[in-house]
């Protein structure tokens, strides 16, 4: 029986690679640079099954390109699916898996370390010590401000949201406040539900973004609710860059009216504006959220089981549509 043509997208952990082998027909991305638009399209004629990545954009004009398209399945590599559209996807007959779940915990590691890095303005005084500027310990010098006893505000109680909301009630006795589209809980930490993200926005000394991108939520913090937050507070997004209007944030960063921010995701990635990169108040990461050996593994292997469930004629452990 011949075995189905995968392609993959980008570089995987060599064990990820190595199980990819065993059961399927696959070409590698060893150079491990980003897909052109062309190269997917001849992916999808060409191939059975294709495991992308965030990297890959898969809009309408790509999957109803010229040409039959063989490809039966896309197994997304990671939580979020806005590099998919889907209802293109679900019209051309392709199935859409992700891999939730298993990058959860890394990546609510990596807000808590955004929300400390951002109130203790790390970057801006780390960056004073490698430059050289630095003279001596000051009483007063590079102020931050402490979180115990402080307000965080988690917009998206999902699994990312309630791991963060966990870390920093239990570690840093933080309160908690939430929104969430829909009702969720009850939770094994306290946190109080809000009827509203403006609501959040107001109240929250942190505000922590963990709701999925895609159009349904891009600029979901817009300016009027940037506009909301206290003039004290600081905005930490590890969701993704699109639900942020990037524009208003560098405004209010720039002119003080938020202390900071912390991150991780950004809205044409890997372009990073300029003027961000410029300000001292903000901490900026290169999507890392999810980057330990541990993690991608994991994300890698349950893109695999996707993959073989699919040709094995079974349930996927987490299809999209």
């Amino acid at each position: 029986m011949t075995r189905p043509r995968i392609i993959v997208t980008r570089k995987l952990p060599d064990a990820v690679e190595e199980r990819l082998r065993q059961r399927f027909t696959v070409a590698f991305n060893t150079a491990d640079t980003p897909f052109s638009s062309e190269r997917l399209v001849r992916a999808l004629q060409v191939a059975d099954g294709l495991l992308c990545t965030v990297t890959d954009l898969f809009d309408e004009q790509i999957l109803q390109a010229e040409g039959k398209l063989n490809a039966k399945i896309l197994a997304n590599f990671g939580v979020g699916v806005n590099n998919i559209d889907l209802d293109a996807a679900e019209a051309q007959g392709l199935v859409v898996s992700n891999t939730p779940g298993v990058l959860t915990d890394a990546t609510a590691d990596i807000a808590m370390a955004l929300i400390l890095a951002a109130t203790r303005r790390m970057s801006e005084t780390e960056a004073m010590l490698r430059s050289g500027n630095w003279t001596s310990f000051s009483p007063t010098g590079m102020l931050g401000t402490g979180i115990q006893g402080k307000t965080l505000g988690i917009i998206g109680m999902g699994r990312i949201g309630q791991a963060t909301a966990q870390r920093a009630q239990a570690g840093f006795g933080m309160k908690v406040i939430y929104f969430n589209r829909s009702k969720t809980g009850p939770f094994d930490f306290p946190a109080e539900a809000r009827d509203s993200i403006e609501a959040v926005m107001r109240e929250a000394d942190v505000v922590s973004l963990h709701l999925p991108g895609g159009a349904a939520n891009r600029g979901t913090i817009s300016a009027e609710r940037i506009g909301l937050m206290k003039k004290t507070a600081f905005l930490v997004n590890t969701a993704r860059g699109d639900v942020v209007d990037e524009p208003a944030l560098i405004s209010a960063l720039k002119e003080g009216r938020i202390a900071g921010a912390g991150l991780d995701v950004f809205a044409a990635e890997p372009t990073v504006p300029q003027a961000l990169i410029d300000l001292p108040n903000v901490t900026l990461l290169p999507h890392i959220g999810s980057a330990t050996v541990e993690t991608r593994t994991a994300m890698g292997m349950l893109a695999v089981d996707n993959l073989e469930a699919f040709f094995d004629g079974t349930d996927l452990p987490s299809r999209v549509v």
